[in-house]
């Protein structure tokens, strides 16, 4: 069994960055299946904890930033002929923002829960006195002039993990984005720092910069496998999409509600009025305008031109109720309260 120590930079790239979800259910099927061990510092733990919220809040003011200026900058520079299609884009782009917020919401999630099953290390006072000793010789991470002490604990923890006779028979990998901390200063960023190079090898302890990388290393045969598995994910309908579907249910409803209407005028349930007189007891029975009833006559035509008669009813109760459930849903997701199905 491979045994993962990951740096905090690492899951929280995990948890704000949508593309990467792929991965972090691959890494949940691997612990699921035993093949991977999660060894996590406490400090690790408590910086995570602390930053998460950042990554959620952040993940989607960015992203919503960048949009903000590149919609403005169309709508000032952009050329007539194809500002219009590029807005629509943009709307569509602008649709899904939010979800970005909502994606870094679950994988925060899932994270922990990733957390809930490891084996989380508490810093002893032999690895805080060996972090506290690079510092005072400055060496790796404490090259840079800067106070890396978490980072410190973070590599001593590793290495006490590789040395513990707990861990005979495993096979260690610590994962890290921090190259200008871990890796090696004259340009191979995939070789740890000389100061930790005693912590790896070439087949027991590992050094990685990329969680991909290191999930390969482990299995590639069943990695490609998940991987696989994993692709296929349901993009989020454009709004373009969205307005065109309740575009087309509110002719569908509307048009059903004048057919009813229809009928009640050919019965003589509703006279035809050249001026309508309140109040009315019963809107069952109210009377409708003249000029009122020979607008909604070419509405009703104009929509059996666009759908074609046969496409427009007679519905079933099953029907009738499916559409008027969709109406109300696509109205939700727009902002408006549930069951608003005016048209």
């Amino acid at each position: 069994m491979f045994a993962f120590l990951i740096d905090t930079c690492v899951w929280l790239d995990l948890a704000k960055d949508p593309r990467q979800q792929t991965l972090l259910s691959v890494l949940e099927e691997l612990v699921k299946l035993k093949e991977v061990s999660l060894l996590v510092p406490r400090i690790v733990l408590d910086e995570f904890h602390r930053n998460k919220s950042r990554v959620v809040e952040e993940s989607c003011r960015s992203v919503s930033s960048v949009f903000k200026r590149v919609k403005e900058l169309v709508e000032k520079f952009g050329d007539s002929k194809k500002k219009a299609a590029a807005l629509e884009q943009l709307n569509d782009v602008d649709h899904k923002i939010p979800l970005l917020g909502e994606s870094a919401v679950g994988s925060v999630a899932r994270i922990e829960a990733l957390f809930g099953g490891a084996t989380i290390i508490e810093a002893t006072d032999e690895v805080k006195l060996r972090a506290a000793q690079r510092a005072i010789e400055g060496k790796a991470p404490f090259h840079r002039q800067r106070n890396e002490m978490g980072d410190a604990i973070i590599i001593e923890t590793y290495g006490q993990c590789v040395q513990s006779k707990d861990f005979r028979g495993h096979r260690l990998a610590l994962v890290t984005h921090n190259k200008g901390d871990f890796s090696d200063p004259t340009g191979n960023d995939k070789t740890p720092h000389p100061d930790i190079a005693s912590y790896f090898s070439k087949r027991k302890s590992q050094y990685f910069i990329s969680l991909a990388e290191a999930i390969k290393k482990l299995n590639p045969d069943l990695v490609s496998d998940l991987m696989l598995e994993q692709e296929w994910n349901q993009e989020p309908r454009p709004l373009s999409e969205i307005l065109d579907a309740l575009e087309e249910l509110l002719d569908k409803v509307w048009y059903n509600r004048h057919k009813v209407f229809e009928a009640e005028v050919l019965s003589g349930q509703r006279k035809i009025v050249e001026k309508e007189t309140f109040p009315v007891k019963d809107h069952r029975t109210r009377p409708v305008q003249r000029d009122v009833w020979a607008g909604a006559r070419k509405a009703a035509k104009r929509v059996e031109q666009k759908y074609g008669k046969k496409n427009l009813g007679p519905w079933s109760d099953f029907e009738w109720g499916m559409l008027n459930g969709k109406f109300s849903a696509l109205r939700w997701v727009l902002g408006e309260e549930w069951d608003m199905l005016d048209t």
